[in-house]
């Protein structure tokens, strides 16, 4: 039987950075205090990556709480993100994050969504995802960013980025959400044969996808004396994607971090579950914000 280690992989991206496996998610950690004390439990039990966002209303508290960790920033490997309405505007953004986060640098700045519009929520004219992600790129000769990358982009947008001869800086990442009834088997491999990690969010599922109750995990589990998350953050790793749970719960969170190595039956019988239970995820903005789109 596999046995449960905090887990301390480190993977290597594109750009020659290197990025621990697990971090703490912290959306939807956005009650007064929540965002706070989870990124503190985590830092004191062993996380050293932690992901935040402009949109997730979190930036000052997880900022607060790398301060008050003690843990040295150099040891923390820190995300956040550019907000759709932000995209012409990306080093005020960033200034912005920085502040709040109390931080002079991010190891890593994504672009959000590929989905520039206006403060009224409108597409942006002659505007592209590429063009957002061309002006983060733009920011690494600040040294207020180490590494960029996307969020969300489908297939056809990561085709796009890579395919444009005007984009110098391949993207290390795309942070999409995946879990075993969400594999994005064509984006998977496009990613991995270009060498960019997939960055998995709501490892543990979304709301339409209950997976720590869903049978099959749970027996897997039971298995391994490991309760369903440390399942799905297990499979997470050793499908090679960085992965980054969600939880307000100190238990869950120091949890979260032990992982173990799954027997090739199992990682197989998580592998095919999508086929059986799985669901489908919709990008709300192809078509809309297509790189070739006006």
């Amino acid at each position: 039987m596999a046995s449960l280690q905090v887990n301390s992989d480190v993977f290597t991206l594109n750009d020659g950075s290197k990025i621990p496996a697990i971090g703490l998610g912290t959306w939807r950690a956005d009650k007064k205090g929540e965002a706070y004390q989870s990124v503190l439990v985590a830092l004191k039990n062993g996380y050293r990556h932690i992901d935040t966002a402009k949109i997730y209303g979190n930036e000052d508290e997880v900022g607060q709480a790398i301060i008050d960790s003690g843990v040295p920033r150099k040891e923390i490997y820190v995300t956040t993100k550019l907000w759709n309405t932000d995209h012409k505007n990306a080093a005020a953004a960033l200034d912005k994050s920085l502040e709040l986060l109390q931080l002079d640098y991010v190891d890593l700045y994504l672009v959000h969504w590929p989905a520039p519009v206006d403060e009224n929520e409108k597409p942006l004219s002659n505007w592209t995802p590429n063009d957002s992600y061309k002006e983060i790129v733009k920011l690494l000769d600040t040294g207020k960013v180490k590494s960029v990358g996307i969020s969300n982009y489908n297939l056809e947008q990561t085709k796009a980025v890579l395919e444009d001869p005007s984009i110098k800086v391949k993207p290390v990442v795309n942070q999409i959400e995946a879990h075993p009834l969400l594999t994005q088997p064509e984006l998977y491999d496009y990613l991995y044969k270009n060498d960019i990690y997939i960055e998995a969010y709501s490892p543990l599922g979304s709301v339409d996808s209950p997976l720590l109750t869903n049978p099959t995990v749970v027996e897997i589990g039971k298995k391994h004396n490991a309760n369903a998350g440390q399942v799905l953050v297990s499979w997470a790793v050793q499908r090679k994607t960085i992965v980054l749970p969600k939880s307000v719960t100190e238990s869950r969170i120091i949890g979260n971090l032990k992982t173990f190595k799954l027997p090739e039956e199992d990682f197989e019988i998580l592998n095919q579950l999508e086929k059986k239970d799985g669901t489908h995820r919709t990008n709300l903005f192809k078509g809309v914000f297509d790189s070739h789109s006006a």
